[in-house]
């Protein structure tokens, strides 16, 4: 197995942990996740950059990179709904996993066709900003521990970052589909 798929092993590895820490009801449990999850995205962009600069692309990294990045953020956000953070709702979570649901059976339909789709800017900017959003969602939390006059504010700039991960998660799946409707037929 090369470094590039050991750091998405290690990614997916780390995602019960995380959810582990995070789920802990203490202070510095908070703490460990939020650098669980920070490290599990730093594997995600190692792990693309090892494999194109080494030519390490394998067909286990290409279902399982995007797999991994799905499973982090869905668990990320279950956990979110769970603690019930402001915003982050059963609604959320069902458009971002409707989604990748969508996205993943298409790219289903492509490889049936020997046809590899390559990841669009509009779905980076998608994944980037749920990282962003999970990341900071952590970050604030521990900001409120500390100083809780900052919640009001905080809350605000949440409920900013989950309508822009939502919208750009909408828009990346409508470009997805569009792009790729050739695949999509009704014969």
């Amino acid at each position: 197995m090369n470094t590039p798929n050991k750091l998405t092993v290690l990614r997916v590895i780390l995602i019960p942990v995380f959810m582990i820490f995070y789920l802990i009801d203490k202070e510095w449990s908070l703490y460990a996740a939020l650098i669980v999850f920070a490290s599990a995205t730093i594997t995600d962009r190692l792990d693309g950059k090892l494999a194109r600069k080494y030519n390490q692309i394998t067909t286990f990294g290409k279902l399982m990179d995007p797999l991994a990045d799905k499973i982090l953020i869905m668990s990320a956000l279950i956990c979110f709904i769970q603690k019930d953070i402001h915003y982050i709702n059963a609604g959320v979570v069902m458009v971002i996993l409707a989604r990748e649901l969508l996205v993943t059976g298409i790219r289903t339909l492509a490889m049936g066709e020997n046809k590899v789709i390559a990841a669009s800017p509009w779905g980076k900017a998608k994944t980037v900003s749920q990282f962003i959003l999970v990341i900071s969602v952590m970050v604030f939390s521990a900001a409120e521990i500390h100083l809780p006059q900052l919640s009001g504010t905080l809350d605000i700039i949440t409920l900013i970052m989950v309508i822009a991960a939502v919208l750009l998660t909408i828009y990346s799946g409508w470009d997805y589909m569009w792009k790729n409707r050739s695949l999509l037929t009704f014969k």
